[in-house]
């Protein structure tokens, strides 16, 4: 019993502390933040982060921007653009793309959701209506770019963050359309070909499609203002020197945005570029997710010391005997670990590229990206399946699932609670940069329940095989949580390393592959892979450690890591 309840204590301290730190940033100067819920006009459900300035007012219109994330993330992930347009009296809508988040499915449907968007904005009494500006990051500027082509009049001024004009989603840029246009591209952007024609970020300012824009014969100077503001065919170029997600997390980027409006919309309050806060809420997240994984095993801690679930324990006092079969031994043990770490990232390019080719979305399997990354899990589940009988045996103990089931489905639920509690009282959920754990819509309740049974099954396999060969009960806890998130991490850190690695030195992923966004979406997910499957190893490892089976973790990890896909990707069919 010592030390019972530490980590339900640490995960309520850090939930509470992150996301006031995160309310704190996004309220800061009087900004007041609504979640809201509006109709397109085909009459699917909008949803919007509305940040509004105290010195808007009817009586007193304020300037306005929409802000719209890009591909499989969600109205949170634009919030340092948000935040800092906030600051500087603008009223901002941050949305869910359509199929994203709260929005109705399905995705690139509607012009994105921009048109609607654009429409809902212009219609607050609070907005300058002669003062709006767009902003969108990689597929939200093709969301602003479709609410410029259907609303030429409604705005004045657009950025686009990792974006582009012209296919495969947009019309082409000219001189003269869209109106006073600026463009954030990073020197390392993975989607240079797909976004540009051009083999590296960097080049960018040499691109063709990019001096259509601009009007230009040659290379576009970063940072010169090209035609004429005054006439709606500004143009600028800025290239900090960052990757594509990376644009969320650059002050430069930001900055560049402020910059661009400031000289484009009246009324704005005058504040220096670097005076950024935004990192405040990226921080506060951040905290709230580690308290999420606190939080997870501390209630499984506490519940486990109830006599409800006594048959589950490993103590003298339970009469539960330790079982600790002999384990691989020296360079055996190496061997076993460097295969589980390395063949799940080895088959992650095959298994997603086969993913996308054969299970498209449908109405009962909706999700283009969750469909792939399942594939990724039934090959893995195969090879574990065929290495098992290799790996140490184990008693089994059948009286322990009906409580293992409970215990979990506690667990899991007190984590979703909390979630909830975080998002009603500081408009915040559990996130750091890319990796995001969000409430689910109904409809993603529905999209829930037809992948958890797999991904659970999935981790019933790993999880057993992970722990048949690595754990013991009575072990050392440091080596134990550090093999286990070696065996779950470690391939996919070296991909990582490898890709960006070369992306360094070269400015250009390593893409075999004909298909210009493949790779480079690919490996911007692997980076979520990481943390998560560490969550994953530590949640697992801890349940295992107290209770002797990988099937507790199993049960909690499964259906936490399908919700994360779910909440966090997008639905391209309807249900």
């Amino acid at each position: 019993m010592r030390g019972r309840g530490i980590w339900l204590i640490v995960g309520i301290v850090l939930i509470g502390l992150g996301g006031f730190l995160a309310y704190t940033a996004q309220t800061a100067n009087g900004v007041t933040v609504s979640d809201i819920r509006f109709r397109g006009a085909a009459g699917n459900t909008m949803s919007a982060l509305l940040y509004v300035p105290r010195t808007a007012t009817a009586q007193q219109p304020a300037p306005a921007i929409l802000a719209v994330h890009g591909y499989i993330n969600s109205r949170e992930t634009q919030s340092s653009f948000a935040i800092e347009f906030a600051r500087r009296g603008y009223v901002v809508l941050a949305i869910d793309q359509t199929g994203h988040g709260f929005s109705d499915p399905p995705a690139f449907a509607h012009g994105f959701g921009g048109p609607d968007a654009l429409a809902y904005l212009r219609g607050l009494d609070v907005v300058d209506k002669n003062n709006i500006g767009l902003e969108g990051h990689s597929m939200g500027g093709w969301a602003v770019l479709a609410a410029a082509a259907a609303r030429p009049q409604d705005y004045k001024a657009m950025v686009l963050v990792g974006s582009a004009t012209g296919k495969p989603f947009a019309a082409d840029g000219t001189p003269t359309w869209p109106r006073n246009a600026a463009v954030v591209f990073g020197q390392y952007d993975e989607f240079a070909d797909l976004m540009w024609g051009v083999v590296r970020g960097r080049d960018a300012a040499a691109s063709p499609k990019l001096w259509a824009l601009f009007g230009s014969s040659g290379t576009v100077e970063p940072g010169r203002v090209y035609g004429e503001i005054a006439k709606g065919t500004g143009r600028a170029l800025y290239t900090p020197a960052v990757t594509h997600p990376g644009e969320h997390l650059s002050r430069e980027a930001v900055a560049a945005s402020l910059d661009w409006f400031s000289k484009t919309l009246q009324g704005g309050r005058p504040l220096p570029g670097d005076d950024q806060i935004w990192p405040r809420k990226e921080t506060g997240t951040a905290l709230a997710l580690i308290g999420f994984v606190a939080l997870l095993i501390g209630v499984f801690d506490a519940l486990l010391a109830l006599p409800a679930f006594a048959a589950l324990r490993l103590s003298r006092a339970s009469g539960v005997a330790v079982d600790t079969p002999p384990q691989p031994a020296g360079a055996a043990k190496a061997v076993i670990l460097i295969l589980s770490a390395l063949v799940p990232a080895l088959t992650y390019y095959p298994a997603l590229a086969l993913g996308g080719t054969f299970v498209t979305p449908m109405k009962w399997l909706p999700q283009g990206i969750t469909n792939q990354i399942l594939v990724w899990a039934l090959v893995n589940a195969v090879i574990a399946l065929a290495l098992a009988p290799f790996a140490p045996k184990r008693a089994r103990r059948v009286s322990i699932i009906v409580p293992s089931v409970v215990i979990a489905a506690i667990t899991v639920i007190a984590g979703l609670v909390a979630l909830r509690l975080t998002d009603l009282a500081f408009k915040a959920d559990f996130r750091f940069w890319v990796v995001a754990l969000k409430p689910m819509s109904p409809k993603q309740w529905l999209i829930f329940a037809i992948y958890v049974v797999p991904f659970t099954a999935f981790f019933a396999i790993a999880l057993h095989v992970l722990h048949r060969n690595f754990s013991r009960p009575d072990a050392p806890a440091a080596g134990a949580y550090l093999t286990s998130i070696a065996a779950l991490t470690l391939g996919f850190a070296v991909l990582l390393a490898v890709q960006y690695g070369a992306l360094a030195l070269t400015g250009r992923l390593i893409n075999p592959l004909p298909d210009p966004a493949f790779v480079p979406l690919a490996t911007i997910l692997a980076i979520q892979f990481v943390p998560l499957l560490a969550a994953v190893a530590v949640v697992s490892t801890f349940t295992f450690r107290r209770t002797g089976s990988s099937l507790p973790g199993t049960l909690i990890c499964g259906p936490v890591v399908t919700w994360y896909i779910v909440a966090g990707t997008a639905t391209q069919a309807a249900l």
